[in-house]
């Protein structure tokens, strides 16, 4: 009995009254706040950077608010200069806040280099499929006397003989010197 008058007195309804005021009033202060502080339906458009070079790109950032990092630079895009925006996450005339972060991928300085596989001995048509699948072109083919018809007898890189395992960049035309099937 005592309990329930205690909750209809005056000192527990005046201090249910303070707890309400104080709830409603920290909530009041919390949502402008956050408004404010979050810029609240202020956006602008993300700038298409595709093809800028990393070196010019501070500026263009800070003049229009933005932050970038750099994510990626392992795809080589032969016709984007060396170290310049290949893609930008978010993509361009996306509308984000002031200060957002823009996730870049870079055209790297080249190609990356791989090894020459051993092509010496093998097939001409294994060896063309083994330089495509690692990523080498296939460039003169030349014939020399030897029984092996189209058996890889030399690799050659600009005319010159390379040895298998040495490193070349990706995409590089490699020659074949090949038997034709007649006697030495």
């Amino acid at each position: 009995m005592q309990f329930l008058r205690f909750l209809f007195s005056k000192i527990f309804l005046k201090q249910l009254l303070y707890l309400g005021l104080t709830f409603v009033g920290v909530f009041i202060l919390i949502s402008f706040g956050l408004k404010r502080i979050t810029n609240h339906n202020e956006y602008q458009k993300v700038p298409d950077l595709k093809g800028i070079p990393l070196d010019v790109l501070p500026a263009i950032m800070i003049d229009q608010n933005l932050r970038f990092e750099v994510i990626d630079s392992t795809k080589f895009v032969p016709s984007l200069p060396p170290l310049s925006i290949i893609a930008h996450l978010p993509a361009a005339d996306s509308e984000v806040k002031k200060n957002r972060k823009i996730y870049l991928t870079v055209n790297p300085s080249g190609y990356r280099e791989i090894t020459v596989p051993n092509l010496i001995q093998i097939t001409k048509r294994n060896a063309e499929s083994i330089l495509k699948a690692v990523g080498f072109e296939l460039g003169e083919i030349n014939y020399r006397d030897n029984i092996g018809k189209d058996m890889v007898l030399e690799i050659q890189f600009k005319g010159k003989k390379i040895e298998p395992g040495i490193s070349l960049p990706k995409t590089t035309p490699i020659d074949l010197v090949l038997g034709n099937g007649e006697r030495e």
